[in-house]
């Protein structure tokens, strides 16, 4: 007689055991990948970074933590203890753009140059006041994959005042 049992090729318990941990194991990376973006700990985090010249403070607000297709937050603000009476030139890292998609500055620049190291961007000097400000309304390309590392600096006729360095990193 031929044995045809159902149960012959049953598994015993120790594979299900292994089974079952498994499956506990992959639920488990499942749920802190879930509890890590519902915390928004992936999202869009700001950073200041500041360096003082002779008689000038330079402060930028940068994303140090992006994700493409998300807004960030870039703010520059010049102080003079004198007040401001020529342009005022911005020169940022020409790399550091390539991460973005840009809507616009605010205020807009007089003129604009680059050289391939860095773009310059030149600001008439504000009307009154020894505060200089300028934000970009702009948000991280959707393509992309990592972050840039950036150099900005202040310059008043011709001379750099102050200058700040930071990185961006985009997150998946």
């Amino acid at each position: 007689m031929v044995d045809e049992s159902t149960i012959q090729d049953v598994t015993g318990v120790e594979r299900n055991r292994r089974g079952h941990l498994g499956r506990r194991v992959a639920l488990g990376v499942i749920a802190l990948i879930v509890a890590v973006g519902a915390s928004g700990w992936l999202g869009v985090h700001a950073e200041t970074t500041s360096a003082t010249g002779p008689g000038y403070h330079l402060s930028i607000t940068y994303p140090r933590v992006a994700r493409a297709g998300l807004d960030i937050p870039w703010e520059l603000r010049l102080t003079s203890e004198t007040g401001f009476d020529s342009d005022i030139t911005i020169g940022i890292s020409a790399d550091y753009y390539d991460i973005f998609e840009f809507q616009g500055m605010h205020p807009e620049p007089s003129d604009e140059t680059a050289d391939g190291k860095f773009v310059y961007l030149t600001f008439s000097p504000p009307k009154s006041g020894n505060v200089f400000t300028t934000s970009l309304d702009t948000y991280v390309q959707p393509a992309a994959q990592v972050g840039r590392h950036a150099t900005t600096f202040a310059q008043i006729g011709g001379q750099t005042v102050a200058s700040v360095s930071y990185t961006t990193w985009v997150m998946p």
